[in-house]
């Protein structure tokens, strides 16, 4: 059914929703913000699935955008541009408005689109040695479709610290700005998810979705016009020479005009 992502749902109910291009380091395409989204509407309607894990094989959990899903932005119009930024919009939305207990499971590389997924989490876990990174200022563009999801887990003076700078943060800083709930060995990572894992089975599952529904209304609007705002402004951002100059350096490995 899916090829970037897998899903694998055992007998108690507790689904796991892989990222599954180990080789890319899970990076995110176009294919794979699709199927997430898809991959999300079923889980969230299958009265059988009480638990969500996301998670990835390989050694990185998302090392953000895939490179040649970016050449097809810079090769685009500010239309095609809109419907991809869409894409993960719509993945973020559908996954953070899953009734379902979704956590995460984060060990590698999180960049770019992989915090915003580890933001949309319920909880998340992460492995020791994980590094973590809102690059895109690099780039000359803006963490614009995942900032209100960063910024609903971080909170606004957090995001400051880490939104614009792009700089490479770790485990214990991604605690500290709350991306994460604990750090963890790397081989103490799964038995921890489990320890997250099991208290919700013994709850209700209706109770459950609508406490989650319930946080969700009591804290940032996420909605339809924020959204949208965020994908305009992300595509008035690749309309820039700076993102222009960005995005050729990076194809051509040298430093951008502002780095000197």
């Amino acid at each position: 059914m899916f090829e970037t992502i897998r899903v694998e749902v055992d007998a108690r109910g507790v689904a796991g929703l892989w990222l599954n291009r180990p080789e890319k380091h899970n990076v995110m395409s176009g294919q794979m913000m699709a199927e997430l989204n898809a991959a999300a509407l079923v889980l969230g309607a299958d009265p059988l699935v009480r638990v969500v894990v996301l998670q990835s094989g390989g050694e990185s959990f998302c090392a953000g955008g895939d490179l040649g899903w970016m050449q097809a932005q810079v090769a685009g119009d500010a239309a095609s541009r809109r419907v991809e930024a869409r894409k993960l919009a719509g993945a973020l939305f559908t996954l953070n408005t899953m009734p379902k207990p979704m956590i995460g499971r984060i060990h590698g590389n999180a960049f770019g689109g992989g915090v915003g997924m580890a933001c949309v989490c319920d909880i998340a876990i992460a492995a020791e040695g994980a590094k973590f990174g809102l690059t895109e200022t690099k780039l000359g563009l803006i963490p614009a479709t995942i900032g209100p999801y960063v910024i609903a887990r971080m909170g606004e003076a957090n995001a400051r610290r880490v939104m614009m700078s792009s700089r490479v943060f770790d485990a214990a800083e991604a605690a500290r700005l709350g991306v994460v709930a604990r750090v963890v060995a790397m081989g103490d990572l799964d038995a921890a998810v489990e320890a997250e894992v099991a208290p919700y089975l013994d709850c209700a599952p209706g109770a459950v979705a609508a406490a989650k529904r319930l946080a969700r209304r009591l804290g940032p609007v996420i909605d339809d016009a924020l959204i949208d705002e965020t994908i305009e402004a992300l595509v008035a951002r690749w309309e820039t020479d700076e993102a222009a100059e960005g995005i050729a350096a990076f194809f051509a490995k040298r430093k951008p005009v502002w780095r000197g």
